[in-house]
């Protein structure tokens, strides 16, 4: 939706991310399925994922990290946020949230916390509702994080999906600003529930459409109809990116960058070329961190804001679609 006049803004006061210990490699992968190096990258871009260690690792602890590390770098205390969210669709537990527990583990009691789920979308999402609650006056201070733990819900035995996914966060922290001009300039968001079949995550045997039941993947692993996944992130992507430009007058001259779900190195090149955007405002890092799903879009804005390449004054463009089938765009003047 297009942005009404506000009498204060909102700004990114700090990022942080974190990636788990293990590497997990195209060759380990020659290990466990028939495939190679080169299948792989030639298909996806991918080289290397990380993956957690089960024992130590997973989705609270890395939450918890990023947001730490976004909290640092803004020169704040986890009891000095109002709120928390976490994105993810891969949490430990249903109950209690990962954001109760981070908000407690960093000391943000009694600040109310909650899970948004849109999958691979889920952390452009809830980057929107933190911008809209804080513009509302509401709140003045959001901690926000995406993490996924892919590891934890691929079939390792079937190479279709289990190639794609690593395990990461990122996270932002929000605040309150005087200027009415910093902030989101436009965010849009959609879903489509009709072609939820398309990437899924089944747990019993009454989940699983007819034309499905065939699939090796077991259940509680997720299972993707590539194609149709392609088909969809390819038109998608390209609609939600000449969206966000045209409702905000910007182009791909004007945009500082574009911030992108690492889904497929074809998708990202796909979109970028169609709309004319120069690969260096396009940032990637799937060929290292493989796709992390809700944790790709926090985890790429805070690596490029540690390597100084958003600058205030910069018109920075967040976009993402996964599972659902869901889809948001979020566009920042830094």
């Amino acid at each position: 939706m297009s942005q009404p006049a506000w009498t204060h803004g909102v700004r990114i006061a700090g990022t942080g991310s974190c990636l788990p210990s293990r590497t997990l490699t195209n060759a380990d992968f020659e290990k466990l399925v028939d495939t190679t190096d080169e299948w792989i990258f030639q298909r996806t871009g991918i080289r290397q994922r990380q993956v957690c260690n089960p024992e130590t690792e997973g989705c609270f602890t890395l939450s918890r990290d990023a947001l730490s590390r976004a909290l640092e770098m803004a020169g704040m205390k986890g009891s000095d946020l109002d709120l928390v969210i976490v994105a993810t669709v891969s949490g430990e537990m249903p109950c209690p949230s990962t954001a109760c527990r981070v908000a407690a583990a960093i000391g943000a009691t009694p600040a109310p916390a909650f899970d948004l789920q849109a999958a691979c979308s889920g952390f452009v999402y809830a980057v929107n509702v933190a911008e809209a609650l804080i513009r509302s006056g509401r709140f003045r201070s959001v901690g926000v994080v995406g993490c996924d733990i892919m590891s934890s819900i691929v079939d390792y035995t079937d190479r279709t999906v289990s190639i794609l996914f690593g395990d990461a966060a990122g996270s932002v922290v929000l605040v309150r600003d005087d200027n009415p001009a910093r902030g989101c300039l436009y965010q849009a968001m959609g879903a489509d529930g009709s072609g939820w079949n398309a990437l899924y995550l089944p747990k019993r045997m009454q989940e699983v459409p007819p034309d499905d039941v065939n699939n090796p993947i077991r259940l509680g692993y997720l299972r993707m109809n590539g194609k149709e996944v392609f088909r969809f992130a390819v038109t998608k992507f390209r609609e939600v990116i000449e969206d966000a430009l045209r409702n905000t007058g910007l182009t791909p001259e004007t945009v500082s960058q574009v911030v992108c779900h690492q889904s497929n190195i074809r998708i990202i090149d796909a979109a970028r070329e169609k709309i004319g955007i120069p690969a260096e405002k396009v940032y990637v890092n799937i060929d290292r961190c493989g796709n992390s799903s809700s944790g790709s879009v926090g985890l790429c804005f805070d690596e490029l804001n540690r390597a100084g390449k958003i600058k205030s004054g910069d018109a920075v463009v967040l976009v993402a679609f996964g599972g659902g089938l869901t889809w948001a765009s979020s566009v920042w003047r830094i």
